[in-house]
């Protein structure tokens, strides 16, 4: 991109919570229900006559999640009407916050956030029928978490990392699971290119359901808009709501953007007003949280661990649970951290579904076996293979196989004899100045050995024979 160029995007991200229940009935909240308008009632189907009854679960997963970023908690809050005619609105109306959201301020990843707000989610409109659409209305009323971001985002990857980063919070605090392909969570950008220190004219592109398609679709806005401003077309970007189109890997125009003052919002008069400070005990909650994804990347760099691992553990609460439990039994943190994350997570793979983690013990003691030089790396690759399908004494096997590592000079100092009697070319390659060639007695050495010796043990003893 032209550096003559001024990128800005904001970021909106709706996360359906994980609770029970609808957002104001008794409805399941079930997004792997299979069956098309099951989960629904009177109450979210908008029938005459009934009224909204909030789920307070709801309300706290949204402080947690405020209280997660470092946002300030508001006091008064209260939701409105956001009123529209859609089809996947039964009542005419969304039931959301506008003025007085849930939670203000706050940051994630080094971006600022403007409020975290609550309301209902819409049905699920289906298009894939014909020249017709349908409507499943399970979700409609679903507990549904906006997220909006300063516009200080200036690169499609800054977009999608933020994406990445929010899911793992929702994830960690428990309050969502995310899952982008199942539409539990979708992304909306609002981006704008200028020539200028001033804001570009907005777009938006809405409902984007994978970090990958966030930053396609960011990338494909951004020179569509540098191509029209370097032709003098600049008044053709108009601030617009558009979509994606995954199979052609662009976006299109939906319609014009509207905006707040044309959803006439107002306080809605069947929901009373909240005062949250007085309904949660705030730092009791605070202090409750969970270990978070950037404190815990902290703590794990701190003892050793590379950043590139220290992703993949907050990323994986399974590799990181079991990383945890060994390492409470005394051994190296990056020695561990890379056996797990190559040998053990590659069983895992390989086994699918019916993989079983091994005893955190068993897996302890491979880790000291190769502290103390008792066993190789090859030995510790083997031992972990058998660990993952049967449960046996590490060390006692070890023994009993031939994987102790030979220690005693003396005893290897014979077979480097041996090794280099065998092959006089090669020996004469390395004194000659070839010292690549060392490595093929090494192999050799390793062979007569069954793998027993050590082989940092096995060069040095070779090169002090191959020197006299």
């Amino acid at each position: 991109m032209s550096e003559k160029y001024k990128v800005t995007i904001g970021l909106e991200i709706h996360a359906e919570l994980k609770t029970e229940t609808k957002m104001f009935c008794a409805c399941r909240n079930n997004p792997d229900e299979e069956h098309p308008n099951t989960n629904v009632c009177p109450v979210c189907m908008a029938h005459p006559g009934t009224l909204p009854v909030p789920n307070m679960k709801a309300v706290e997963s949204v402080v947690k999640v405020g209280l997660a970023i470092g946002a300030d908690i508001a006091n008064f809050t209260e939701f409105d009407r956001k009123n529209y005619f859609y089809p996947d609105i039964p009542k005419g109306y969304q039931i959301s916050q506008y003025k007085y959201p849930i939670v203000s301020g706050g940051s994630l990843n080094g971006v600022e956030v403007t409020r975290v707000h609550l309301e209902e989610d819409t049905a699920n409109n289906k298009h894939d029928r014909g020249e017709f659409s349908l409507i499943d209305y399970n979700r409609a009323g679903v507990p549904l978490m906006e997220m909006v971001t300063e516009p200080v985002i200036h690169s499609a990857k800054e977009a999608g990392d933020f994406g990445r980063e929010l899911q793992l919070l929702l994830r960690t605090l428990g309050v969502s699971d995310a899952n982008m392909e199942k539409g539990e969570m979708r992304v909306e950008l609002n981006l704008s290119v200028s020539d200028t220190d001033k804001f570009g004219t907005k777009v938006e592109v809405k409902n984007i359901n994978s970090f990958k398609a966030v930053e396609k679709a960011a990338e494909f806005e951004i020179k569509r808009h540098i191509a029209l401003l370097e032709e003098g077309k600049g008044a053709e970007i108009v601030q617009e709501t558009r979509g994606w189109d995954e199979n052609k890997q662009i976006t299109f125009s939906q319609r014009k953007k509207e905006d707040s003052h044309d959803y006439r919002y107002f306080p809605e008069p069947d929901i009373p007003k909240m005062y949250l400070h007085e309904m949660f005990d705030l730092e009791k909650m605070k202090s409750e949280l969970p270990e978070l994804p950037t404190a815990k990347r902290e703590r794990l760099k701190a003892v050793g661990i590379k950043t590139e691992d220290a992703d993949i553990f907050v990323t994986d609460q399974e590799l990181a649970n079991f990383f945890e439990e060994v390492l409470t039994l005394k051994v190296e943190p990056r020695v561990l951290a890379n056996y797990i994350l190559s040998d053990l997570n590659g069983a895992r793979k390989l086994a699918g579904v019916d993989f079983k983690f091994p005893k955190a013990e068993s897996f302890a003691s491979i880790m000291k076996m190769i502290a103390e030089n008792k066993i190789n790396s090859r030995g510790a690759k083997d031992l972990i293979a058998l660990i993952v399908k049967e449960e046996i004494d590490p060390e006692i096997y070890a023994k009993e196989h031939g994987l102790i590592q030979e220690l005693d000079e003396s005893k290897l100092k014979v077979t480097a004899e041996a090794i280099i009697a065998a092959n006089p070319k090669v020996a004469l390659e390395y004194k000659s100045g070839n010292e690549k060639s060392i490595q093929f007695l090494v192999g050799q050495f390793m062979k007569e050995s069954k793998g027993s010796a050590n082989p940092q043990l096995a060069l040095k003893i070779l090169k002090e024979e191959l020197e006299k």
